[in-house]
């Protein structure tokens, strides 16, 4: 828990800019050696989601106090007035517990409500303004509306880049780059629609294997400015991992049928995918990568146990082999990131992220 404590200490410290990120590399090292800390296991991916109690407390009064708001705005502004209200409600409250109170979690919270209650807003005005097809009251309508009404979701997708751009300026919660990420992809992926939209049917999962392979360049970009993980970029490339992850698995696995048809061969290429992603997850130093591969790998461990004859108790079986191959990775994840490291060429695994205090 010191460790800890004396890492995020040190974060705080080189995001003030009392000290350099060169001088909080050396600080965290002369501290790792230490006999009562060189010992203590160690946590290559830390995130700051929650320094006390307190966090909690405000993210359930956030989310009492905008959901309600959401209510009876949309009941009383319809959607795009609702949603814009709880736009200004979220940044109005980051003004205190993100600029002010400095609070992770309800940071987090915030920006997310934020970034959603914005692109419902435009994209609810926008298909109203447009003569579109008429909506839901759910966030997700608007992007079903993305194959009758794609300018509106585009220009959805333009304003909430724009904003969330804005919310950076003025907040800089790490989170807020992967919004944007995620925002700049919606606009790529409307605008494709609108203008090609055979094109962007036929080429849908090539269109989103670029944009994840762009966000994972941008998220290793982050990583390898701060190879030590002492400043908030090392926080920026975790969100965009997380978003690039999936951007990237589902393409790819999801064009395999892992059903009850899915074959042997089937099942094997999947597991052959997601061991891959286990080593450049383990070559960066990232678990998100995995953690959009994990259901695939689940669906391919029931379908080689139902092809070895075993018809009863698929799922739990899955759910156990699944679970085995989770802990063993966890338990040796250090060892196998050597050997992984290892086999790569000494100046890419020079480049590559590495643990604070390592």
């Amino acid at each position: 828990m010191r460790q800890i404590e004396n890492s995020d200490l040190l974060l705080r410290a080189v995001a003030r800019g009392i000290i350099t990120q060169d001088q909080a590399v050396a600080l965290d090292r002369l501290n790792a050696e230490r006999p009562e800390v060189a010992d203590l296991p160690r946590d290559d991916e830390r995130l700051r989601f929650v320094s006390g109690f307190a966090d909690i407390f405000v993210t359930i009064g956030l989310l009492l106090f905008l959901g309600t708001a959401a209510f009876f705005g949309i009941d009383q502004l319809r959607p795009a007035g609702g949603y814009a209200l709880v736009a200004a409600l979220a940044w109005g409250l980051a003004e205190f517990f993100t600029r002010h109170r400095r609070m992770a979690l309800p940071s987090i919270v915030l920006l997310a409500i934020f970034a959603v209650s914005t692109f419902s807003a435009a994209g609810f005005g926008l298909t109203a303004l447009t003569g579109g097809p008429d909506l839901g009251a759910m966030p997700s309508d608007v992007l079903l509306a993305l194959d009758t009404a794609p300018l509106a979701v585009a220009g959805a997708s333009l304003a909430t880049l724009l904003l969330v751009v804005g919310h950076y300026y003025r907040f800089a919660v790490p989170i807020t780059v992967a919004a944007g990420a995620a925002a700049l992809v919606g606009l790529v992926v409307a605008l494709a629609t609108a203008f090609a939209p055979g094109i962007a049917l036929a080429y849908a999962n090539l269109l989103l294997l670029g944009a994840g392979l762009c966000v994972f360049a941008l998220a290793m970009r982050f990583d390898m400015s701060d190879p030590q993980r002492v400043t908030r970029r090392t926080d920026i490339a975790f969100w965009l991992h997380l978003l690039a992850a999936p951007l990237i698995v589902h393409p790819i696995l999801g064009t395999v049928a892992l059903t009850d048809g899915a074959s042997g061969a089937d099942a094997i290429l999947v597991l052959g995918i997601v061991v891959l992603l286990t080593a450049v997850a383990l070559a960066t130093d990232r678990r998100a990568i995995l953690v959009s591969g994990l259901t695939y790998a689940g669906f391919a461990f029931g379908a080689l146990i139902r092809k070895a004859g075993f018809s009863g108790g698929i799922l739990p079986a899955s759910l156990l082999v699944l679970g085995a191959f989770i802990l063993v990775l966890s338990a040796g994840w250090h060892p196998l990131r050597k050997r992984v490291l290892r086999a790569l060429p000494r100046p890419w695994a020079a480049r590559l992220p590495h643990p604070l205090g390592a």
